[in-house]
């Protein structure tokens, strides 16, 4: 547990160096950008060891694996993120421990998280996730709403009884124009929270970049990044 405990204190501290060179690069400050750190396939003692070091931002992409892991750490003081797709049949368990969805990309999930958020009497935080690679009325390859759906669902967030609409959230795109262009792809996000921000003003937060890619996000504007393998080493294969 030591070894493992000094493996992840290292790979964090090339991390944080990694998001302080890039804030520097960039103009900004250090604190503009938040850390979650992806802990799925691994186990909740991994967890209790990032937070011993510090970590206080979580994420998580399966129900199945993040619920039992997020009961197993009840007692620490972390802010759990759900990031992979969502189905409604698993938005009741999702809704007991997730501080925060940043996969929204359908209304009829929204009506879900807002059902179970109440039932739970839990406020939960809402991200639009945006595929940059899907047309119009379509949706990605990897989730996410088409860019002229996020206006339409960001309302029907900020209206939901039990969401608060936090911001927008996207992956990169493995097709399309922004296929194999990162900065490019965050940029053009930033850019839609900009014009969300108009008439969400408190939905500020930009999810953007993983461990390949941090930097370009951090450049683009990005205030949270997605970082696994860079902190916790090359994922066991899922059975």
């Amino acid at each position: 547990m030591t070894d493992r405990k000094t493996e992840l204190a290292e790979n964090l501290a090339r991390v944080e160096e990694r998001i302080a060179s890039a804030c520097a690069a960039a103009g900004r400050r250090r604190d503009e950008v938040t850390l979650i750190v992806v802990t799925k396939t691994y186990p909740a003692s991994d967890v209790r060891l990032l937070h011993a070091l510090g970590v206080r931002h979580v994420a998580e992409n399966r129900d199945q694996d993040a619920a039992p892991k997020a009961a197993a750490c009840a007692d620490l003081d972390l802010t759990w993120h759900f990031v992979g797709q969502l189905q409604t049949n698993k938005v009741r368990s999702v809704a007991g421990y997730a501080d925060m969805v940043q996969s929204v990309d359908r209304s009829k999930l929204i009506g879900s998280l807002s059902a179970a958020a109440v039932r739970a009497e839990r406020e939960l935080g809402c991200l639009i996730q945006v595929a940059l690679d899907a047309e119009s009325g379509a949706r990605g390859e990897r989730g996410g709403v088409a860019p002229d759906g996020i206006e339409e669902l960001a309302a029907l967030v900020a209206e939901a009884p039990g969401l608060r609409l936090d911001g927008l959230m996207t992956v990169a795109p493995l097709a399309g124009e922004y296929a194999g262009r990162q900065r490019a792809a965050f940029e053009r996000l930033v850019e839609f929270s900009s014009r969300l921000r108009a008439d969400h003003p408190a939905a500020n937060m930009v999810s953007a970049g993983m461990s390949a890619d941090l930097e370009e996000a951090v450049a683009a504007g990005a205030t949270h990044v997605r970082v696994g393998t860079a902190v916790l080493g090359v994922r066991p294969r899922l059975g």
